[in-house]
């Protein structure tokens, strides 16, 4: 098959097209025919070197959300067959023709979903569910922030918040472009380029940062009493200074998670939830995935150049024919 490799660490010109064996599937796994798949961060972290893989995990080929055809299944597995169109959260290896997944992970792919869309929502979908609804327990009626508006992550985060009752929802962008379409999703956007969030936000309920450095202390004041804050990654740093008084008298929760190297069984649940509460919404228009770009397979080193620009609106994307 053919696979998208890191060659070495570095610029995205190390990425390049190579054959390699089909993955072979454990009992309990299917292997996907890829039809479509997500560029994230995290890819480009670890096309530089920066991002260690988890033990077993293919660590040259890139890629952690995937949808399309189910071309085998395992011995154990018996709630897929060979045809079905899915879409999946993946370890790695997912810049190829074949990856393999376990099968109580994959999700059926909405009839009103293109491939590129299925293959969109993994990623973001997981993440801001686990980290927002289960870990931060957001509740209907309350005061929303994520920092990061028109990434994938905040494009999701502010969709949910909104379809889950919020009271308000805040964003910081970089440009008005961004600022007009975050907007336009029902947020309250903040061009911190030329506007500082600490001025206009409080009373916030729960804030999903990806930026850490010097909005740490900034996201402390902008929280509610009993606000929770969650950190999925920190673009600005992870060291902050701290003031714990704030913390105390505000009874404040900070927390923060990695998805990619947690357990199955986290994962399943995480997975099951999203069937019950999140694919509705998909089904039913009320959730729409927003699509920045579409690359073939070839150019995975032009998608990540896009990514690194930090230009776009939305995901990018790889598709396969």
């Amino acid at each position: 098959m053919k696979a998208v490799v890191i060659t070495e660490f570095g610029a995205p010109s190390v990425l390049k097209i190579e054959e390699r064996a089909i993955p072979n599937i454990a009992d309990n796994e299917v292997l996907i025919k890829v039809k479509a798949a997500g560029i994230n961060r995290l890819d480009v972290a670890q096309r530089k070197g920066n991002y260690p893989v988890p033990e077993g995990v293919v660590a040259d080929i890139l890629g952690l959300e995937v949808a399309g055809t189910i071309e085998k299944i395992g011995a154990n597995v018996t709630e897929w067959k060979v045809g079905d169109d899915v879409f999946a959260l993946i370890s790695g290896g997912g810049y190829a023709e074949y990856v393999n997944a376990p099968a109580s992970i994959c999700i059926r792919k909405p009839e009103n979903l293109s491939y590129i869309e299925a293959a969109s929502l993994p990623e973001t979908v997981y993440t801001v569910w686990s980290n927002v609804f289960d870990r931060c327990r957001f509740q209907s009626g309350e005061t929303f922030m994520v920092h990061g508006g028109t990434s994938g992550i905040g494009i999701t985060a502010i969709q949910l918040a909104k379809l889950f009752g919020a009271k308000k929802i805040y964003t910081t962008v970089g440009s008005d472009d961004k600022k007009a379409f975050c907007e336009s999703l029902g947020a309250t956007a903040i061009n911190y380029k030329t506007d500082d969030f600490a001025d206009h936000v409080k009373d916030v309920d729960v804030i999903l940062d990806i930026i850490g450095g010097d909005y740490f202390g900034k996201n402390i004041n902008a929280l509610n009493t009993d606000g929770r804050l969650v950190y999925i990654n920190a673009a600005k740093g992870f060291k902050v200074e701290c003031n714990l008084l704030k913390i105390m008298t505000k009874r404040l929760t900070l927390t923060g998670s990695t998805l990619r190297s947690r357990e199955l069984p986290f994962k399943e649940a995480l997975t099951q939830a999203l069937k019950e509460k999140f694919l509705p919404l998909v089904e039913n228009g009320s959730f729409k995935p927003v699509i920045h770009a579409t690359f073939p397979l070839h150019e995975a080193d032009q998608a990540h150049e896009l990514m690194e620009s930090s230009t776009h609106i939305g995901k990018i994307m790889l598709k396969l024919d």
